[in-house]
């Protein structure tokens, strides 16, 4: 039961960061190369994403 929850965690986790590098401003190649790390290594993907992936559209002033 326990592996069960911490996957559906993940899979939440996983398609907020996706959601969110779709969204962002980031080139259509970081985009993909984004998407496919984070589909590949899930875990791995969603933590290099916490720290290095592209955020949401910035707000222009």
């Amino acid at each position: 039961m326990e592996y069960g929850l911490f996957g559906l965690l993940v899979l939440i986790a996983d398609l907020y960061a996706i959601y969110n590098v779709l969204t962002s401003g980031a080139s259509t190649g970081a985009k993909v190369v984004w998407t496919l790390a984070i589909l590949i290594l899930p875990v791995l993907g969603f933590i290099a994403w916490l720290v290095a992936g592209p955020r949401g559209r910035a707000a222009h002033v």
